[in-house]
């Protein structure tokens, strides 16, 4: 699924979709950390999780210092997440690594446009930064580990 989060006009809505899509992220990683038979690579997804959980927290302090919605959970888009883990459980673990990898192509993409918004200010953007670096290593990561199991 392609996602439109940060292509919004107003920041302030730019800041609440990531927080859409932190939450709906971090449901994706628990749904892949409970069907993973591995536990080595549970592990592995574990620690990834504890980055979105960060970027998750950096992002309701953006939104709190503009005045914007801050979510309490994901949003529909959650259980396309989640649904693609759960059809890929079916197929074993390599499976359910390749889905991550797409729902991480959103998270790459969001953050690539995030740092790019006109209204970013240094502090924001620097994190814009960040977040995207963990992103692709994220995704890196799950297209190795998926072309070996």
């Amino acid at each position: 699924m392609a996602t439109t989060t940060g292509t919004e006009h107003y920041f302030g809505d730019l800041v609440t979709d990531l927080i859409y899509l932190e939450h709906d992220a971090i449901s994706a990683y628990d749904s892949t950390i409970e069907r993973l038979s591995d536990p080595e690579l549970a592990a592995r997804v574990a620690e990834f999780r504890q980055d979105h959980l960060y970027h998750l927290e950096k992002l309701r302090d953006i939104a709190a210092s503009i005045n914007a919605d801050i979510p309490e959970g994901g949003d529909m888009k959650q259980m396309l997440t989640t649904g693609k883990i759960a059809l890929a459980d079916l197929m074993g673990d390599g499976a359910i690594l390749k889905a991550m990898r797409t729902n991480e192509e959103d998270t790459v993409t969001a953050y690539d446009r995030a740092r790019q918004h006109g209204d970013a200010v240094p502090a924001s953007r620097e994190f814009f930064e960040k977040a995207l670096a963990d992103e692709k290593r994220h995704r890196a990561w799950f297209e190795a580990a998926a072309e070996r199991t």
